[in-house]
């Protein structure tokens, strides 16, 4: 059974489907049962969710402007109570690491490295734009993840419809030439939080667009499948992926 609750701005859902465990001296492959807390702040959303074996089992988050100083610690504490489980049950940590906010990204990841850090469980590390990708399924075509970098520029990156890379990560100055390769050979479906903005250059008719946010709840299958390859990241040394570097710009003097 689920159950659901959602307003204008938030939405949470909890899965009676828990069990609580106490495994010790397992090797990652070898745990039968493997919670994930999962923590995406790339964009406005501030979103946290509990994986069980790769399926989301709850799912807290907000998109009412940037809020996760305020709202990720409060969350975190709240969707564990739901699920009726402690912070010694999670078996590790999974953060999306970027491109996107500079601010959502240290935020989450600060976050993330101190659990792990304090629970001596491993920090798993997975795309934005990978993450913006699981929320399209396609029989054929491309998917094409987009992250707002202001203006009319976009974090971008290509996927086939098994979500196999088509093309790498790029900040990209958008324009009616941009992606006329793939929109060329099928179904191209663009989603994220700068569609809006792609639809008033791109007109090609097999381009679709869908306004979206990153969200913890597609994190699971990637984070599970990491986990259990071991695909983890150095807590000390891991660094959100900002692909753009950080400009302060100076305030004005004044007179």
């Amino acid at each position: 059974m689920v159950f659901s609750i959602e307003s204008a701005n938030s939405s949470f859902f909890i899965s009676d489907d828990v069990v609580s465990i106490e495994l010790s001296n397992f090797a990652i492959n070898s745990i039968a049962v493997s919670y994930i807390l999962q923590i995406e702040t790339s964009t406005t959303n501030c979103s946290v969710a509990i994986s069980k074996n790769g399926k989301t089992i709850a799912i807290k988050e907000i998109s009412d402007g940037y809020s996760h100083a305020e709202n990720l610690h409060i969350f975190i504490k709240e969707i564990l109570i739901s699920v009726n489980l402690l912070y010694s049950d999670l078996h590790a940590v999974a953060v999306s690491k970027g491109p996107g906010s500079y601010t959502g990204l240290r935020i989450g990841v600060s976050t993330a490295k101190g659990l792990c850090f304090s629970l001596g469980i491993p920090l798993i590390a997975i795309e934005t734009l990978e993450v913006l990708a699981y929320q399209v399924s396609l029989d054929a075509g491309f998917v094409v993840p987009m992250i707002d970098a202001r203006r009319m520029e976009a974090y971008t990156k290509v996927f086939k419809a098994n979500y196999e890379e088509s093309r790498v990560i790029e900040a990209e100055i958008l324009d009616e030439t941009s992606f006329a390769t793939f929109l060329e050979q099928g179904k191209v479906v663009f989603v994220g939080n700068k569609t809006e903005k792609t639809q008033e250059v791109i007109k090609h008719e097999n381009a679709t667009f869908i306004d979206s946010l990153p969200s913890a709840k597609e994190m699971s299958d990637l984070a599970y499948n990491k986990y259990k390859k071991n695909d983890i990241e150095d807590v000390a040394y891991f660094e959100p992926y900002y692909l753009k570097d950080f400009l302060v710009t100076p305030a004005k003097k004044k007179v």
